[in-house]
């Protein structure tokens, strides 16, 4: 009989310090819901290097975490000039895109491993469904209020300057690879 009451009271009090401890530390269920608390990273300062040599740049909001990607820019108003989001994808991959539950339209730029955007998506239509693919493999995305891309004359092959887009990775670029950076199509969403 003691050993039962003694395992009944070291069971509740294990439940209890777990439900304290769930209660201290809350578990994301739904990151793109509405009321899901997601912190970012940063801000962070992104510089852009035209090709003519134009320097613009914005203070972005980092999106590392599969949940930061998840929710993104999800659920906001607006999207003040100067500012955006920077995904990272650790490794390189190739990203797609969509707009659900996002309340205004987008430019989206996808970013290679050297630095180059390799396509801009701009006029990303909010709340859309429609999957907006990189094509490409890229090691970031990045989203800025609509008409900022072509406000600061962005094209692919244009420079983004950031730590996840390591300055020495932009000299191994040859020249097809800058060819076909140029040539890569710019949509109008």
């Amino acid at each position: 009989m003691r050993t039962l009451i003694l395992s009944s009271l070291l069971a509740l009090g294990l439940a209890a310090a777990v439900s304290a401890q769930q209660a201290a530390s809350p578990i994301v269920s739904d990151p793109t819901a509405q009321d899901a608390a997601i912190s970012f990273g940063g801000p962070e300062p992104v510089r852009f290097v035209t090709a003519t040599g134009d320097e613009h740049v914005i203070m972005a909001e980092i999106a590392a975490t599969p949940e930061q990607q998840q929710r993104g820019l999800m659920w906001r108003d607006s999207i003040e000039p100067g500012t955006g989001m920077l995904f990272q994808y650790v490794p390189a991959e190739p990203a797609s895109m969509w707009m659900r539950n996002t309340l205004v339209d987008l430019d989206i730029l996808y970013v290679n491993e050297a630095g180059r955007i390799v396509k801009i998506i701009a006029y990303a239509q909010a709340e859309s469904r429609r999957s907006l693919s990189s094509e490409a493999t890229v090691s970031g995305v990045i989203e800025l209020g609509a008409g900022q891309a072509i406000a600061m004359g962005l094209r692919p092959g244009d420079r983004v300057y950031h730590p996840f887009f390591p300055e020495e990775a932009a000299a191994e670029l040859t020249e097809p690879d800058m060819d076909a950076a140029q040539e890569a199509p710019e949509e109008a969403q």
